[in-house]
């Protein structure tokens, strides 16, 4: 179905347009700061309304027991609504330790500080066996350069909800649009995928 881009994600593609080179620095060809940088570049902070924040925890079917990771965790606010509204563990990923310092205080002000943590780590490093559900809000190549790990690590029934951006040929089992309340152009998609339910062609 085609839409129209948000003015910010259409910003965020033009970044993307730019700063992509042949070698593919997303994929860990390239090591140390520059490709720190580049990961950095490749999944910009950009807040999630809480209406979408709500919306993916509930196509998630999120309930007590699960394990929320959040890849690409920027302030915090999924990780710590989830904990906060259903009682979950919950994971941040983040390299930003500004954004890590922010996500820890915001937590211990909402009291759910003994259920979360956020780690500063690249997400293409974590080990995501341990998650029922996986949230993210990354750029396509980066979608697209997680795919395997999600495929081969999470385990059968395991939730992964994306925020505007799909997984290529994989087919989403559930798909869901949220207009921002304050912003009435602004349309975002929420993707949903369950391992074992579907899976991307071979």
């Amino acid at each position: 179905m085609e839409r129209r881009l948000g003015f910010s994600r259409a910003v965020i593609l033009l970044v993307v347009a730019l700063l992509l080179v042949p070698s593919g620095g997303w994929l860990g060809t390239a090591s140390g700061p520059e490709a720190q940088a580049r990961k950095e570049e490749l999944a910009p902070f950009v807040p999630t309304p809480q209406s979408v924040v709500d919306t993916m925890l509930r196509l998630a079917e999120v309930k007590k027991g699960d394990v929320l990771y959040d890849l690409g965790s920027g302030d915090g606010r999924i990780v710590i609504t989830a904990a906060k509204r259903y009682g979950v563990r919950a994971v941040g990923f983040e390299l930003d330790e500004g954004l890590i310092a922010e996500s820890r205080q915001k937590a211990r002000q909402e009291g759910v500080a003994h259920l979360v943590q956020f780690r500063k780590q690249d997400v293409m490093t974590v080990d995501l066996s341990p998650a029922t559900v996986v949230t993210l809000y990354l750029l396509p190549e980066a979608n697209l350069a997680l795919r395997p790990r999600i495929l081969s690590q999470l385990r059968p029934g395991a939730r992964v909800v994306s925020h505007d951006y799909h997984m290529g040929d994989w087919p989403q089992v559930r798909e869901e649009e949220v207009r921002e309340q304050d912003r009435l152009h602004e349309v975002h998609t929420i993707y949903l995928w369950r391992i074992g339910a579907t899976s991307p062609p071979q």
